[in-house]
């Protein structure tokens, strides 16, 4: 019996692992589509085709949904550490950004972010332990590749690092994208992002 739990048990943590994404992806479509304040607990729920007491078994609160897709940072880690020799990590931060607008719908993409969470008060507190989050994985991350501990000029490495993703979900760039056609707000989008990692690999050169 208890070799066919063991058995049991991946196919178990998979379907545990599908609830989970099925939450945060309607989550995500839904905050995008409405804004944060505007989605209730139960309508997550019903996207995801589970109760809201399931919902509670994955997550304790409608922000911890709004937080826990945690694929960019992964995405950004992932390029650092495999980037080759003498590549500027603001390049590969910038890349991967780039690489997440899907298509020619950056403008959609910047107008979604800022209904999910820009503009929400509510959400500012976790946004702001969110970038420092991010923050702290891009310093252990540089230190390393550095070989050594964390120090400051890693730390303000990383500052600038996050300074980019920062720029491109700000509200500056939501207007600069304003009134564009989607190619057009995809291709200012792409110069902001090269333009933002130009400045900073002069800063901190590979």
């Amino acid at each position: 019996m208890r070799m066919a739990a063991d058995m049991k048990s991946p196919l178990r943590e998979r379907k545990k692992a599908l609830t989970r994404q099925a939450l945060i992806d309607a989550a995500e479509r839904l905050f995008e589509e409405r804004g944060f304040d505007a989605v209730t607990v139960a309508e997550i729920a019903d996207a995801a085709n589970v109760s809201v007491k399931t919902l509670f078994v994955y997550f304790r609160s409608k922000e911890d949904l709004a937080f826990a897709d945690t694929r960019l940072i992964e995405a950004v880690l992932a390029g650092l550490a495999g980037r080759p020799a003498g590549t500027a990590a603001a390049g590969v931060v910038a890349g991967v950004l780039i690489a997440t607008l899907d298509g020619d719908e950056a403008d959609r993409g910047l107008e979604g972010f800022h209904r999910a969470y820009g503009e929400s008060a509510a959400l500012r507190s976790g946004l702001l332990r969110m970038w420092a989050d991010f923050e702290d994985g891009i310093t252990v991350e540089l230190a390393r590749e550095a070989g050594t501990e964390t120090t400051p000029h890693l730390r303000m490495h990383a500052i600038q690092l996050v300074g980019i993703i920062r720029l491109a979900t700000s509200s500056e760039a939501r207007a600069a994208v304003a009134g564009l056609s989607p190619s057009e707000a995809a291709a200012r989008v792409r110069s902001m992002l090269d333009e933002a990692a130009s400045a900073v690999a002069r800063a901190f050169p590979a």
